[in-house]
């Protein structure tokens, strides 16, 4: 799948490489356009109607926060692309690759943009498929396939949680634009749907952002290729959450509920996944746990809500994503010229590539929180923020301090054990990476140390704004490297001996680890495996019940539901409370109505008593011609006309269809018929209950009145079925035609293409399902 240094022509020379490093450059210059007006304090709002009957606008919101993430996507998106047109450069499904790359790409720019509730939903879920071709793109791995099916699982049951609390929210604020909806917090946070929204919104960002405890997809999808981890981890999908979190913040935070949700979460999760990145031996894995550290603490921070923790927060965004997308790409350039991502074999690579040892030791120092580079920072008022908590302090507080000081001993593992040492005689002819692989690890590297000594370039352009868009006001942001000896630096400078301490104790720590979690019977990873097992169990024992194969009985399960459904609803919403004065009702019967009552009541039950299949057809015909009649007399002629159309067809149709089929045996028994007997009555007694209780109420006849004044003047129709049928539900009709046709045209070709042998009286079924014939096929179909 890799490649090495050789120069790969297809790509050089084609078009799939230099297009995925153009479109994301230019998008890159044309965001950072934006970088002074939104500095200043503006919000430029671009957009055009999309579904303008239901208030949807395909809106950009360019604000702080969506600025930021805009710039990661596109820029970290740039470097991502160069790398891998020499990593995947001459792979053959390269182009496919691309197009996905891209698609993704497209999707979180999308998503991070959009200024409209269900735009912002197509988009997230763009980001769900095109991560799922991505994380699977190795499609003859077995590995690739589960993880991501796994993904697209966990984070599409969540999508489908964050849709109805989109709908929930757009119901209770009477519009779908985030900007309208920034400025209601008050009003949605003291609205009755709000616990609902926002349980539905957190699992949509949980399940994202792999949350506790949703987090075991996120280090499966370490299948994908290098440059893939890369993106995902850095800048775009596994951040998705956190930017809805960020950006739902002035609307849903402040509450009680919020900030327990989001300080349990991403502080358990934090802990967790940093005690389980020492655990790991491939360094890929490493970098993913602590993927999951990182999201855990915004998660955190987001929820605590404080100016200070929001500032912390945005922060170690950029802090994160810079030094996470050099690691993996170091990684991947280890990986690609030794063939091996595991500790235990890799030593010594500082001489052999010393490039890459660079760029890697640029990136860990920052993920180390050592000064000068920003990373520093980022500790330093993540520490602050904590510090400063009036509830949760020690928890806040003391989370990030065991993740930190394990996010020492992890940038050591990815960086220090690989590097430095011997050589080992495997690697003696190991050689640097392309230019093209190591450029983008080097200039992120150098970001993180720029960041660091002129720190007033990422509070200018990028913390401050972001701060404020996701605070909901403005908040004053003054980074800095170095001031004073406070509280903060004293528990960073605590950070850093507990984290070499423990650094040089990793191995032992690891032993120690891995016996711990085998011993411990819960495990995600495999319980997942053994949910699909459950489910595939339940599926075959629904299947074998339910879809038998029996028409009779799938019949019967959808009248039992319907009838259980309606019965039920009519108990619980109390619809059953009327009174009706049967004599009166009856009063009003004439001679013909008691005569057509008759008439259909008698086909009715020669349909079912009946043991010849053309007398059942022809008294259902009996009761669609009764059912005529009552149109007639009610004053209904073209009603009726279609009525007695349709039952004269499907009586013609039907009876040659019969002619097809076996007799049915006059011995065959019928133990069920009283369980069917007495669901037709309950059905029957139900769906009379239904129209009384209907005919009990007040009738709204806006929607009747509407067609009554617009049918003449609009469709020049003055019969109002018709211009329903034709004009107004058009589409409808024409859809309902095809479906017609379509069947119609399915029933043809089976009934002319295949013959069926006779069948003896005593070969057929002797259950009360239909009988099925078991003979030769006498024509091919």
């Amino acid at each position: 799948m890799a490649v090495g240094g050789e120069e790969v022509a297809r790509v050089a020379g084609g078009p799939a490489g230099w297009i995925s490093v153009l479109i994301p450059a230019l998008l890159f210059a044309w965001f950072a356009q934006f970088l002074g007006p939104v500095a200043a304090g503006e919000t430029p709002l671009i957009g055009i109607d999309w579904v303008p009957s239901i208030d949807i606008r395909l809106e950009i919101l360019i604000d702080g926060l969506s600025l930021t993430f805009a710039l990661l996507i596109s820029g970290i998106g740039a470097l991502v692309a160069l790398y891998s047109s020499r990593y995947l450069g001459n792979h053959p499904e390269y182009p496919r690759f691309v197009l996905y790359f891209m698609t993704f790409m497209v999707g979180m720019l999308g998503l991070v943009l959009a200024d409209n509730l269900i735009s912002l939903f197509v988009f997230w879920e763009v980001t769900t498929i095109s991560s799922y071709l991505l994380i699977g793109f190795n499609s003859d791995s077995a590995k690739s396939r589960r993880s991501a099916l796994q993904a697209l699982f966990v984070t599409g049951a969540g999508g489908l949680a964050l849709l109805a609390g989109m709908i929930l929210l757009g119901a209770a604020a009477g519009t779908y634009s985030l900007t309208e909806i920034r400025g209601m917090g008050d009003a949605i946070r003291n609205h009755d749907l709000y616990v609902p929204i926002l349980i539905l919104f957190l699992a949509g960002a949980f399940t994202k952002s792999a949350q506790f405890p949703f987090h075991f997809w996120l280090p499966n999808a370490m299948a994908a290729p290098t440059p893939v981890s890369a993106y995902l981890h850095s800048a775009t999908m596994v951040k998705g959450g956190v930017y809805l979190m960020a950006r739902m913040n002035p609307t849903l935070g402040g509450t009680e509920p919020w900030f327990w949700a989001l300080v349990i979460a991403g502080g358990f999760t934090t802990v967790f996944a940093s005690v389980l990145a020492i655990r790991q031996t491939d360094i890929k894995q490493v970098l993913a746990y602590t993927t999951l550290m990182a999201l855990g603490a915004l998660t955190l921070f987001i929820g605590a809500g404080t100016s200070d923790a929001i500032k912390a927060a945005m922060l170690f965004l950029v802090v994160h994503s810079l030094y996470k997308a050099a690691l993996f790409l170091m990684i991947g350039i280890v990986d690609n010229q030794t063939g091996t991502r595991e500790v235990a074999h890799l030593r010594g690579l500082a001489r052999k590539m010393p490039i890459t040892f660079f760029a890697g030791a640029l990136a860990a120092i920052s993920m180390a929180g050592i000064p000068p580079f920003v990373g520093f920072i980022g500790k330093e008022f993540l520490y602050k923020a904590g510090l400063g908590m009036d509830t949760a302090m020690l928890w806040i507080t003391g989370t990030i301090f065991a993740a930190s000081a394990l996010m020492f001993v992890a940038a050591g593992i990815a960086v220090a054990r690989p590097f430095l040492g011997r050589t080992p005689e495997r690697f003696k002819d190991t050689t640097e990476g392309p230019m093209a692989m190591w450029l983008g690890p080097i200039i992120l590297g150098a970001l993180s140390f720029y960041f660091g000594i002129f720190a007033d370039v990422p509070e200018v352009w990028l913390v401050g704004p972001a701060t404020d868009a996701v605070y909901g006001s403005d908040v004053s942001v003054d980074l800095y490297l170095f001031r004073e000896v406070n509280s903060a630096f004293i528990l960073s400078l605590v950070t850093f001996g507990v984290g070499f301490i423990l650094y040089l104790l990793h191995a032992r720590l690891r032993d120690l680890l891995v016996a711990i979690i085998s011993a411990n019977p819960i495990k995600f990873d495999p319980g997942w495996d053994h949910g699909l097992d459950g489910l595939k169990a339940l599926a075959g024992w629904q299947t074998r019940h339910l879809q038998s194969g029996i028409l009779q009985r799938y019949v019967f399960i959808i009248f039992a539901t319907f009838a259980v459904a309606v019965g039920a609803t009519l108990y619980l919403q109390d619809v059953l409370n009327f009174r009706v004065d049967v004599a009166a009702e009856f009063d009003g019967l004439l001679f013909k109505h008691w005569a057509v009552l008759l008439f259909i009541t008698a086909g009715a039950l020669l349909t079912a008593l009946t043991q010849s299949r053309m007398t059942a057809i022809a008294a259902l015909g009996v009761v669609g011609i009764g059912v005529a009649l009552i149109f007639i007399i009610f004053s209904a002629p073209d009603v009726a006309i279609t009525q007695l159309l349709v039952e004269t067809l499907v009586v013609v149709l039907v009876a040659v269809a019969m002619l097809k089929l076996p007799h049915l045996s006059t011995r065959t028994a019928e133990p069920n018929r009283p369980v069917h007997a007495a669901l037709s009555i309950t059905v029957g007694v139900l769906t009379t209950l239904v129209l009384v209780a209907v005919l009990q109420s007040d009738l709204d006849l806006s929607l009747t009145e509407y067609f009554n004044a617009t049918s003449w003047p609009d469709a020049y129709g003055r019969n109002i079925v018709n211009v329903i049928l034709v004009d107004f539900r058009a589409l409808d009709t024409f859809g309902e035609i095809a479906v017609v046709v379509v069947a119609a045209l399915s029933a043809y070709a089976l009934l002319r293409g295949t013959r069926y042998g006779t069948i003896r009286e005593d070969e057929a079924p002797q259950s009360g399902g239909p009988a099925v014939p078991d003979a030769t096929v006498e024509g091919k179909p």
